[in-house]
Formats: C-alpha cells, structure tokens, sequence
C-alpha cells in the first residue's frame, strides 16, 4: 500500500488534462460533493451505488433512540444517522451526556442540529473513535450507539469487550441495490485511468460480489484504488486490487486528493 496521501486538493497548474474517472460507491443520492472536487481536477464521476438509504420510523425505533441518547457516552456512526434521529426526536434537547463522532462530516451534523459538545477524532475511522480519551475507560458504562444494522461492528464489539454496555438505535437501513450492468457498460467506455474509492467496508464487498468474473479481474489489472484505513486497504488487498494508496481520512476532499495524487505522482503507473 503505498503511503497515505497529503488531504488537501491540489490547486493551480494541477490539472491532467487527460482525463479520469472516479468511481463512487457512496450511497444512492450521495455523490454530489465527489462529483464536484472531481469535476474540478478534470475527472468524471461514475456512481456504482451498492445501496440507498432509508430511514426508519414508529413507536419502537424512538423509544430505541430514547434510551441511546440517555446513555452516559453516545456515537453517532454517520451524517445519515444524525439526520434520521433528528427526524424522530429533537436532538438540541436531547444532550446529557458526551456525543461523539467518527469522522468530520458526522460532527458537522450535529452541530447543524444545535449540539455544542462533539467529541471527533482526527483519525475518522472506527479505531480513531475508540481512541478518543472519553471513552478511555468505560467498564460500568452505558453508551447509546445511532446508527444502522451491520456496518461499524468495531465500536460495538471493543466497547462491550472493555466493559460497557451498548443501547443500539437503528435509525435507518441500507437498502441493497442491483448493480445494472448499464453501469458497467459506462464504465467501460469511461476515461481511463479509473480509481475505485472506498471509504466503507460493506459497500466494497456488496459491489465486488455483484461483478461478473471479467470484470474483477479488470479491475485488479487497471484499477487504482484509493481507501479510507488501513482496514479498508487489507480488505481490498485481499480481494486481489492493487496499487492501493490510503487517503488522509474518508471525506470526499481527501479521496479526491488521493486519487490525484496518485495519477500524477512519481509513482503513478
């Protein structure tokens, strides 16, 4: 894996001119801020949605939120989370407790909703969150977790291990989508080179598992990759991907730097 790429975009005299194509396995809906810091380095955006969101409601979800957000520490797993909570229940009311995030674009949102105290790590991904000195020692403690079923099993399963008990609220839910083979037909007359960008661990295995055999072993031979952790690159590793590079964190800036950064540096191929 080559080496973690600087998280600011280039600018000035940047541009390729050859063109690229960045293909996006962010939620259906979510690929606007891809698409413009592409589009702003002389790159097309090619979404390969693995899934669309959708939040959930009733009387049982809320009473799930109820208990989760009184809880000694609570983490909101993602902006998506922090949106559909604040459909059920008015969260500027709701704050006991130390809140906190994985990543910057989660903490952003809930500011947006009137919260003061988020606590962020600057390693926004799960091992930075359980890093954070608040949760330092939670043996005893009850910790409400926002989220969405699968995904972030980390959080879960390190907190439990260290002692505390976890308050899950699923507030919303993936819904899998079919990969069209349209898609790939776009993509296969798309500007090459083409970087996969990964930021989520399921949206990778749900999209490799609907590719026809031809097209990983494409993939493997052309693609470049760029990946939010070093989890997410032993994931793709194993998947046989290579000339992988680790962004400086999962924001749509930072994977749109990387992957520049990775076409026009020395060691691109």
């Amino acid at each position: 894996m080559q080496a973690m790429a600087d998280h600011t975009i280039p600018t000035g005299a940047t541009r390729s001119g050859a063109g690229w194509t960045l293909i996006s396995l962010r939620p259906q809906g979510q690929h606007a801020a891809l698409r413009r810091a592409v589009a702003g380095l002389d790159g097309h955006l090619l979404a390969l949605s693995p899934w669309r969101l959708q939040r959930v409601h009733g009387t049982a979800v809320v009473r799930q939120l109820q208990r989760a957000l009184n809880c000694d520490r609570v983490v909101f797993t993602s902006p998506a989370a922090v949106t559909a909570a604040a459909s059920l229940l008015p969260l500027a009311d709701a704050q006991r407790s130390p809140w906190l995030t994985v990543g910057e674009g989660t903490a952003r949102a809930l500011q947006a909703q009137g919260i003061t105290e988020v606590h962020a790590p600057q390693r926004m991904d799960s091992e930075g969150l359980l890093a954070l000195p608040v949760l330092a020692d939670v043996q005893g403690l009850r910790i409400g977790l926002v989220t969405a079923p699968g995904g972030r099993g980390l959080i879960a399963t390190q907190l439990q291990a260290a002692g505390a008990t976890i308050e899950r609220a699923n507030v919303y839910q993936r819904r899998r989508l079919r990969l069209p083979q349209r898609a790939l037909a776009r993509l296969a007359h798309s500007a090459q080179p083409w970087v996969l960008a990964v930021s989520s661990g399921e949206a990778l295995q749900h999209f490799w598992q609907q590719l026809p055999v031809a097209w990983q072993q494409r993939l493997r031979a052309h693609a470049h990759v760029v990946v939010a952790s070093d989890r997410l690159g032993e994931q793709a590793q194993a998947l046989g991907l290579q000339r992988i590079t680790r962004s400086a964190g999962p924001t749509s800036a930072q994977l749109v730097a990387a992957a520049h950064t990775t076409l026009t540096g020395p060691a691109a191929t």
